[in-house]
């Protein structure tokens, strides 16, 4: 093992969704690849497509030149644009195409990341060309690649791994989310708290307070007397904060001011 002990979990966690999807992939039906996803604009064909662009980029592969049609309304700004080039390029592969470029993708990762050598704060180019470190990368892909896996399960009716390595890393990956979204985005009142109460296949629950200055900060700690409490299923806390669902319709419990509670929903999700 020659990548860093401290990557390695996150190595771990890639290589356990990634090749979950390339299982759930192998025996699909061309009509199977064209299922809507709940990524906003994407079928199944379209989320893997995504996840062999970016694994593609990070190994330095060049991205195609492609104009995109007009028509696509989730493309909404320049990241969307930018992510959606390499899947428009693949809407006319078939299956056979799509899971030999998978798997031949998962080969190379899997041997660059074998022989990775550096320290998890070097410098590397990050996902549309800003540099970020290794560990930060690394923690992305791992989350990025497990949140996908959820959506080919849900198209297909395949549920599974929702408490797996990478469900690990996601999760931690989107609680250091959630001071932005109760104090910036919700703009909960100073001196309050917003606690989050998840169950399910993964479990947690953690505080967010807003100091004297507007300021969030997240802990494990019990709060007494928070302005709201939002108890939830840990699907469906992936889908909120993932963007997969609207707010007005999640199945969450609300208990405390409703109005914040409302608004805290509406601002939990991190991704389009």
């Amino acid at each position: 093992m020659t990548v860093h002990q401290n990557l390695q979990p996150y190595v771990d966690a890639w290589t356990h969704s990634i090749e979950a999807i390339s299982e759930l992939c192998a025996p699909l039906s061309e009509g199977e690849w064209n299922r809507a996803t709940s990524c906003p604009g994407w079928s199944v064909r379209d989320v893997v497509s995504h996840v062999i662009a970016i694994e593609s980029e990070i190994l330095g592969d060049p991205r195609p030149i492609h104009s995109l049609p007009r028509d696509l309304r989730h493309v909404v700004d320049e990241t969307s644009r930018y992510m959606e080039v390499p899947v428009d390029v693949r809407r006319c592969h078939t299956g056979p195409e799509m899971t030999g470029e998978l798997e031949y993708t998962i080969i190379r990762r899997s041997r660059q990341l074998r022989n990775e050598t550096r320290e998890p704060d070097a410098t590397v180019r990050g996902v549309t060309g800003k540099e970020e470190t290794l560990e930060a990368q690394l923690i992305s892909r791992a989350f990025d690649v497990w949140v996908h896996e959820q959506d080919v399960r849900r198209a297909l009716g395949r549920p599974g791994n929702l408490d797996s390595p990478g469900a690990i890393v996601t999760r931690d990956f989107l609680i250091q989310s959630l001071p932005k979204a109760v104090a910036k985005g919700a703009g909960a009142p100073p001196n309050s708290a917003v606690v989050f109460d998840v169950h399910g296949a993964v479990e947690f629950m953690r505080t967010v307070r807003v100091n004297a200055e507007g300021r969030g900060s997240v802990d494990a700690s019990v709060s007494l007397g928070p302005a709201v409490t939002l108890s939830m299923d840990w699907e469906m806390y992936v889908l909120l904060q993932c963007g997969r669902i609207r707010a007005h319709v999640a199945q969450v419990k609300l208990e405390g001011d409703e109005e914040l509670g409302r608004r805290v929903l509406e601002n939990l999700a991190v991704t389009p």
